[in-house]
């Protein structure tokens, strides 16, 4: 396999500190709103999963473990991934949590969903690039600018 260059490594740093923004900032901002709550993400799910997304919302235990799983993940995947800090363990958490996301809230035809959308979409929406992007930071070496590189630095 052909190393990568420093432009490449450089691109896909900034690809991944640019994703680690956008996760922390978003569970930093549903942390600050103490009215902010998964229930109504869960109860507008369409799409294949709906009922599963809603059978979840019903059961308040699942409630307040979600609210804590959804704004702490976030926030823990957004600082793994600006700090390069286990990074791999952070771009499979992401990738699971946008998938859920993606699964509760698909872009299908005609969905008719309380919350508006920021968008027109059809099958592919920002949570499903995200997904990509995340696989892409996977495939490749993205922690080589980060803390994980002084941590798992291979001894000679």
């Amino acid at each position: 396999m052909k190393k990568q260059t420093n432009a490449q490594t450089i691109t896909l740093t900034i690809l991944r500190v640019l994703i680690g923004w956008h996760f922390l900032y978003e569970g930093w901002s549903k942390l600050q709103n103490s009215s902010w709550s998964s229930i109504g993400y869960l109860m507008d799910s369409k799409g294949w999963f709906e009922t599963f997304f809603k059978y979840l919302a019903s059961i308040p235990e699942f409630i307040s473990i979600s609210n804590i799983m959804v704004v702490w993940g976030l926030v823990l995947i957004g600082i793994s991934l600006i700090a390069g800090l286990f990074t791999r363990i952070g771009l499979i958490s992401g990738i699971a949590l946008l998938a859920m996301f993606y699964l509760s809230h698909p872009p299908i035809i005609n969905p008719e969903y309380l919350m508006p959308m920021e968008g027109n979409y059809l099958w592919v929406d920002k949570n499903l690039i995200e997904i990509a992007a995340l696989t892409l930071l996977l495939a490749f070496k993205s922690n080589k600018i980060g803390i994980d590189r002084f941590i798992f630095r291979k001894k000679n």
